[in-house]
């Protein structure tokens, strides 16, 4: 890092000229500011003169003092150079806020991998507000369009690279890498820095779902099998494709389909779904329900009774998912 090399280079003159003052103090037996001036005008190349006579061991350093120093002046302006002409020291300063930010993140999300699937997950989780984090290693990958993308230039199957994200205190991990070796290799890592975190999968090749679910992949999505099956319903079944795309779609304010999940303090828990009045009241139809008793419901009764836990797959219009939500999280 860039900081680094700034740090470097001023330890380098601390130590040159604190040698310098040593050598002349020591070889000449000069005071301490009569050394360091004759060592600041040795290294600078000023031209000032002597401001003692040097005997021969003096002579000898001098000769060596000219050289280290020159070098390492040569190389401080090379480095300013650099920072000055390719704005390195802007980037710095904003890398420095993006880490700081990164840092304070708990409960996020990352994404490994930036390529055209990892864009389009970013772009919905940016379309849902949620905070992530996005990992990815190749530099033409990362100049693509990342305004207000918090990242991480760097290998997402090693340790320091996921804490760097934020694993331990993240929710979850999307690994959408090109490769199915490398999403294996993110999961066994992921899983081992934080066991709780939910981790979703890219898997490419025939087979490999399973591995990558053994691995520890809490979900596994096969790019090429769900495109198949979609591109076969759009032929067969058309206007079924149509209505999910529009009930799905982020940004759509007429209808969506979210999972709303029950939190402990709402007034819902205890009710049925008939008492709850979401169709009556919001025009919300319930369309899902899972629990930790019965699992996935398809099209619950209106008998059926809520607890803390539960998550509704409900369809609606936008401003009345919010309602629900609200009152899903206890808010009147």
């Amino acid at each position: 890092m860039h900081w680094r090399q700034v740090l470097y280079s001023a330890l380098l003159v601390f130590l040159v000229i604190a040698a310098g003052t040593a050598g002349y103090s020591l070889l000449e037996g000069w005071g301490f500011l009569d050394s360091l001036y004759m060592t600041v005008i040795t290294i600078t190349t000023v031209g000032y003169g002597e401001i003692h006579p040097l005997d021969v061991p003096g002579r000898v350093f001098t000769i060596f003092l000219i050289f280290f120093g020159l070098g390492i002046i040569l190389y401080i302006l090379n480095t300013g150079a650099k920072i000055i002409i390719e704005g390195e020291f802007a980037q710095l300063l904003g890398r420095r806020k993006l880490e700081k930010r990164i840092r304070r993140l708990k409960s996020h999300y990352i994404i490994c991998g930036y390529g055209r699937m990892g864009r389009i997950i970013s772009r919905e989780f940016q379309a849902y507000g949620t905070e992530f984090v996005v990992i990815e290693k190749e530099a033409a990958l990362l100049e693509a369009d990342l305004e207000g993308v918090l990242f991480i230039r760097g290998d997402a199957t090693r340790d320091e690279v996921l804490r760097e994200a934020g694993i331990e205190h993240a929710a979850g991990l999307v690994s959408a890498l090109p490769t199915d070796a490398e999403n294996l290799y993110v999961v066994l890592t992921a899983k081992g820095l934080n066991p709780q975190l939910t981790v979703v999968a890219r898997a490419g090749e025939e087979g490999s779902e399973q591995k990558l679910l053994r691995a520890g992949a809490d979900r596994v999505v096969s790019p090429y099998y769900i495109g198949g099956l979609r591109i076969a319903h759009t032929i067969l079944k058309p206007n079924v494709v149509d209505f999910i795309e529009f009930a799905t779609k982020s940004g759509n304010l007429e209808l969506q389909l979210e999972e709303v999940r029950i939190g402990p303090d709402s007034g819902l828990v205890g009710q049925t779904l008939d008492q709850c009045g979401l169709g009556r009241d919001l025009g919300i139809i319930v369309v899902g329900m899972r629990d930790s008793r019965n699992g996935m419901k398809f099209n619950p009764t209106s008998r059926s009774v809520l607890s803390a836990g539960t998550v509704l797959i409900a369809l609606g219009e936008s401003s009345k998912l919010k309602v629900l939500e609200e009152r899903a999280r206890g808010r009147t």
